[in-house]
């Protein structure tokens, strides 16, 4: 099963949570665990996180915290997510370097590259403007009705 960790959730979370609330500059680690009763240590090291790969700014300061680096529009989930978990691969054997002892007679190694790459694709298009309120657009997954 397919299933995003503790870590993205939170991510994600918090990335809404700057987007929907963008007024009066940076959000806090401590503002935003309080609300959504995350682990405060956790949630700042994935603050931390975002805004070493670039999704967030961070401000120093007593009125410090973080605001997003860029709109909402302009972040994907996908970007979110590869940013806490890195690459996305649903299995080992679709990275070009991975072999198994499989490979030789493996039927489902390349419909499983097609289907991570779908799933990137689908992540890339669910922008944090679509998580916070605004519309979000369909997502077509070819082959499944």
């Amino acid at each position: 099963m397919l299933k995003l960790t503790k870590k993205a959730d939170y991510a994600l979370i918090a990335v809404r949570h700057l987007a929907a609330e963008p007024v009066s500059g940076a959000r806090s680690a401590k503002e935003i665990a309080r609300l959504y009763g995350l682990p405060l240590e956790l949630l700042a090291k994935i603050l931390q996180r975002l805004a070493k790969n670039g999704l967030l700014v961070s401000q120093h300061g007593t009125n410090g915290g973080y605001a997003l680096a860029k709109t909402p529009a302009e972040i994907t989930a996908f970007e979110v997510i590869r940013a806490i978990e890195g690459p996305l691969f649903i299995t080992s054997c679709v990275t070009d370097r991975r072999e198994c002892g499989q490979m030789v007679r493996c039927t489902v190694r390349e419909p499983l590259q097609k289907v991570n790459e779908t799933l990137v694709r689908a992540l890339s298009e669910v922008t944090i403007a679509s998580l916070s309120g605004e519309r979000a657009p369909l997502i077509q997954i070819e082959g499944i009705r």
